[in-house]
């Protein structure tokens, strides 16, 4: 660990030997909790438009979107010889393992394109599609990214997710014992929950085999059922400035197992799509920063609270 919290850019680093890039594309999967299959309306929290790049549209093909994203990071000056693939828009095992198939293997055609990240629900998997991804982990980088988003079954079901805690267990056991890289994503500052919540789900975290992690604060997002529930019960929702985010960031890394990478602190979503901004448009590279620099001002590092030893910085 180079620096004062193992980073999902380094673990990139150490696993491909140079620079990595990750190219968001929309391939046109839905939703369980959108289509009927589970419910219907989606997580109260979700507009997935929101969080795509630009380039994205299932109505472009797979591999005119990977160029597309390479060029909108050429013109960013961020290059590399290696991309991953990043299935990112609704749930992207939701659909018969020769659809998987056939949209997989698409995006690994192209030349510069050496692995893939498909970011799922928990309850979107089978034995059949996990040792499906085991045969493409023989010779691909792949990872799984579960949106759990939280440890608690209360959240679960107030944000209608569709699915409880244990599912999400299952899934992350029964993916990583294939092999698969297999990563978790967060929201801090669901409703109901407390700053006492959020720390103790690190020591549930700490005891899955999830090999990254992704944290996104809480965005209220216009037009979304939340946007509703945060006007008719404000109280029940932490409004947590960005310092007290950081604090509570820095306080999570302490406690967390040094293993684990960590990918995203924080959520970026353009100012258009949110009901309230109160970190006004600080970019995510600055939040970044500021977890960097007050980890050093602490003297604290990941697995701290654990009596893991000072990493050589």
């Amino acid at each position: 660990m180079s620096d004062r919290y193992y980073s999902y850019k380094q673990f990139l680093l150490e696993h491909f030997g140079e620079p990595v890039l990750k190219l968001p594309v929309d391939a046109g999967f839905s939703c369980p909790n959108r289509d009927g299959t589970v419910g219907t309306g989606g997580c109260s929290y979700c507009l997935n438009e929101a969080f795509a790049p630009r380039y994205c549209s299932s109505g472009k093909d797979i591999l005119r979107q990977i160029d597309e994203g390479i060029e909108f990071h050429r013109q960013r000056g961020r290059e590399s010889n290696i991309y991953l693939a990043y299935f990112q828009s609704f749930s992207n095992t939701h659909a018969p393992l020769d659809k998987l198939r056939e949209r997989y293997e698409t995006a690994l055609s192209h030349p510069k394109v050496k692995g893939l990240v498909i970011g799922t629900r928990p309850d979107c998997v089978d034995e059949e599609k996990l040792d499906y991804l085991k045969s493409l982990s023989q010779k691909h980088f792949i990872s799984v990214e579960y949106g759990i988003e939280s440890c608690y079954d209360r959240t679960l079901q107030r944000i209608n997710r569709g699915h409880d805690f244990a599912t999400a267990q299952q899934a992350v056991e029964q993916t990583a014992s294939r092999g698969i890289h297999t990563g978790g994503h967060f929201i801090i500052g669901l409703p109901g929950e407390t700053t006492a919540d959020w720390l103790s789900s690190i020591q549930t975290i700490n005891q899955m085999p999830l090999n990254s992690l992704k944290f996104h604060q809480l965005q209220i997002i216009k037009g979304t059922a939340m946007e509703k529930e945060f006007e008719e019960h404000p109280e029940d929702f932490q409004h947590l400035d960005m310092d007290t985010y950081i604090e509570l960031m820095v306080e999570m890394i302490k406690r967390m197992r040094p293993d684990i990478s960590i990918e995203r602190f924080a959520a970026e979503v353009p100012p258009r799509y949110l009901r309230s901004n109160p970190w006004q448009l600080q970019r995510y590279d600055v939040i970044l920063q500021k977890i960097r620099q007050r980890l050093m001002e602490k003297d604290c590092w990941q697995g701290m609270s654990l009596n893991i030893p000072e990493p050589t910085l």
